[in-house]
């Protein structure tokens, strides 16, 4: 009776996949993807006042600080390797109004912990968002107007609200509020205030999606939103569409770019890493934080294992970085591993 070894290898051709897995030096030696601590971005979110630390329900572990607590916790994770952080205020809502005028105020929170920030922790990066969302009224991210979010009056002002920014430290710029040709004008802005060396991180493709509801609670603009976000936010459906927007983006002058969310979307992640090779980064939004925090709450999976397995899902796929709430906790997990 012939070996079925042989006939395995002869079905095989002598090649066998399992002895590069056959052990932890081998697996080790030829992994093609690893998670460090220079691909995280941690997003926070600030409140007004003093000695602040207030957990967020619908996010386990993840709270609204205070900017005093907010500098101690960036501390932290700059001595974890952390490079770079993104900010979201959750400001007064007697401060919110139909045009989101607090966004245009030189000392509004954002502006405030920026300073803050920077001045304590010079190491890290800062990266701030222009949207008006947390600002207005009613929940949206540009300006409403007759039951529209207008574009070209949105534009004008988040490029003064960016220039506020660039003035108060952030190093960054990312607009996410997908108002059409709002990479140039931002560009344009920024370079005419003597800010060349502040970058723009475009969401090149934002799309209008179910997995953001957690977030408007940390900013606390859940209630608030009359209507949805269906005329700004790219369709679910429409890979393609997200290209042509994503290359708008790299014309107008777009440093890096972001697909926001990550994991439903990691195809999107691999055709704009390929087509235009810019830095890319997936933002991992709170509603896939949440399930990951939430499944692990309740036994159902290994939560660390799901976590650092879907960062390299985002390696995987051709991202350079992820914003994620999980940053702080990987980086920890990371410094015991070394």
């Amino acid at each position: 009776m012939q070996d079925k070894t042989h006939l395995v290898d002869e079905i095989t051709g002598h090649r066998r996949m399992r002895r590069n897995r056959k052990a932890d030096w081998t697996r080790r030696m030829v992994q093609e993807n690893r998670v460090t601590s220079d691909d995280l971005i941690w997003p926070i979110f600030l409140v007004p006042g003093s000695g602040i630390v207030d957990p967020i329900p619908a996010m386990p572990g993840v709270n609204r600080m205070s900017i005093d607590k907010a500098v101690e916790a960036v501390k932290e994770a700059a001595d974890l390797g952390i490079p770079a952080i993104a900010t979201f205020p959750n400001i007064e809502m007697e401060l919110r109004d139909e045009t989101g005028s607090n966004s245009l105020v030189a000392n509004n929170l954002i502006n405030q912990a920026t300073a803050a920030i920077k001045k304590a922790v010079p190491n890290i990066g800062i990266i701030t968002d222009v949207a008006l969302d947390p600002f207005t009224s009613h929940g949206h991210d540009g300006i409403l107007s007759g039951g529209e979010i207008v574009n070209d009056q949105t534009v004008e002002q988040i490029v003064r609200a960016a220039v506020m920014q660039a003035d108060a430290g952030a190093d960054i710029i990312a607009p996410s509020e997908m108002m059409d040709g709002r990479i140039g004008a931002i560009r344009r802005g920024l370079d005419a205030a003597g800010h060349q060396s502040v970058g723009i991180m475009s969401y090149a493709t934002k799309f209008s999606s179910g997995f953001y509801g957690p977030y408007r609670e940390a900013i606390s603009t859940g209630g608030l939103l009359k209507g949805d976000k269906n005329s700004y936010y790219i369709n679910p459906a429409n890979g393609t569409e997200a290209l042509r927007d994503a290359a708008l983006d790299v014309e107008e002058g777009a440093d890096m770019m972001m697909v926001k969310p990550g994991l439903p979307y990691l195809d999107i992640c691999w055709r704009i890493k390929e087509a235009f090779g810019l830095p890319t980064f997936a933002y991992q939004v709170s509603g896939e934080y949440t399930q990951i925090k939430a499944a692990a709450m309740n036994g159902w999976i290994d939560g660390d294992r799901v976590m650092m397995e879907t960062l390299l899902c985002f390696k995987r796929a051709g991202c350079d970085g992820v914003l994620t709430y999980f940053a702080v906790e990987v980086a920890k997990k990371l410094a015991r591993q070394a």
